[in-house]
């Protein structure tokens, strides 16, 4: 499996999506025991691009899973900046401690689990 990860790795990387800032990100707790929702909340430079939150791959499983938030221009483009907001269901990429959301300039880890608030 290590191997098949460093073949990945190796393959060159994606121009088409590019990471994006965010203003704000959030964890709340689903209707099923031990399940997750991360809501991350900001602005992007072109209205026609559709932003999504993407769980990194790991190995071992981290303290904090990573967790990038990416762009990608659709279509004519429209340079208008505009709100985002997308939702991403992290029951099951969730690190020992939480998850760490990474935007372009910033990331943000955020403590999930039993020591969260329900």
């Amino acid at each position: 499996m290590a191997t098949d990860l460093k073949a990945l790795e190796a393959l060159p990387p994606s121009t088409t999506f590019r990471r994006i800032d965010f203003d704000t990100a959030r964890v709340d707790p689903g209707f099923l025991p031990n399940s997750w929702f991360l809501t991350v909340n900001g602005r992007k430079p072109w209205a026609s691009m559709t932003v999504e939150l993407v769980p990194l791959v790991y190995v071992k499983r981290p303290d904090f899973w990573g967790i990038e938030v990416v762009a990608a221009q659709r279509g004519i483009g429209i340079p208008l900046e505009v709100p985002y907001s997308v939702v991403l269901e992290i029951s099951n990429v969730l690190g020992t401690a939480g998850i760490e959301v990474i935007g372009a300039t910033k990331s943000e880890k955020i403590k999930v689990g039993s020591g969260q608030d329900r």
